[in-house]
């Protein structure tokens, strides 16, 4: 009888497609699953916690496939650790139960966004940080994220999905913390998220942060239930997913 076997995985994704296997392009899904598919000699398809977008990185990737029987965890991340380079890492695997899947039996995720506010940039941060070089209002940052919080519609943050998908989300936690530096971070978790919808947030509170919008305004913008209300995009390369919670325990 097959195996399930549980991987948490860590990836920068700056010189990938998203996570998502697709065809002719170069994804961290495909990268595992082929990896895989030559140590277990046959055919991978993984499920995963956050289809992340092109550019987006994470520490708490969580990925879940069926194994042939007798197949040892710690052999897999010693093996894959090898073969997939220093771009992807394989942090934890472990035998699930056997309904267990990474997307369905997740209970939350927590997605971090790190912000350079700086005059000049780091290169050191390129790929992991947004440059803003025009001072931000911390305070200003800390009043916009606290009406996220609860369950709303998140329709004025996020891309438009499938026909008949909901918008409706509920976020357990959202703030922002002063790394010092110039090192801002924020910290969303949820239930789950819409596409885009942390990058949205992100773009829309910054601009309450250099003052180009009110930080009372969110609720008012969760209302509108239009994406032209809120603010553009923040961009890829600040954002990772951190953190999947389960039941039985963390990634």
């Amino acid at each position: 009888m097959p195996l399930v076997i549980r991987m948490t995985v860590a990836y920068d994704g700056t010189d990938f497609h998203g996570f998502a296997q697709q065809r002719d392009q170069r994804t961290v899904a495909g990268e595992i699953s082929g990896a895989l598919s030559k140590v277990l000699r046959a055919e991978i398809t993984l499920a995963c916690a956050g289809r992340t977008d092109a550019g987006v990185h994470a520490w708490g990737q969580v990925v879940s496939f069926a194994a042939p029987d007798g197949t040892e965890p710690a052999m897999l991340v010693e093996r894959l650790n090898r073969m997939l380079g220093s771009e992807i890492a394989v942090r934890d695997a472990r035998i699930a139960p056997p309904d267990f899947d990474a997307r369905h039996s997740a209970r939350a995720r927590t997605y971090r966004y790190t912000v350079l506010n700086r005059s000049t940039p780091d290169p050191s941060l390129a790929r992991s940080a947004w440059w803003v070089p025009e001072a931000l209002d911390i305070h200003a940052l800390q009043l916009a994220a606290t009406p996220f919080i609860g369950e709303h519609d998140f329709a004025s943050f996020s891309r438009k999905g499938p026909e008949g998908s909901t918008t409706v989300r509920r976020v357990l936690e959202s703030e922002w913390h002063d790394l010092g530096d110039g090192v801002l971070r924020y910290q969303v978790k949820a239930t789950a998220f819409c596409w885009q919808m942390v990058r949205a947030l992100v773009g829309t509170q910054v601009e309450a942060g250099r003052g180009r919008r009110k930080a009372g305004e969110m609720l008012s913008i969760l209302r509108a239930k239009d994406r032209s209300a809120a603010g553009q995009l923040a961009p890829p390369q600040g954002l990772s997913l951190w953190r999947v919670d389960y039941e039985d325990a963390s990634s």
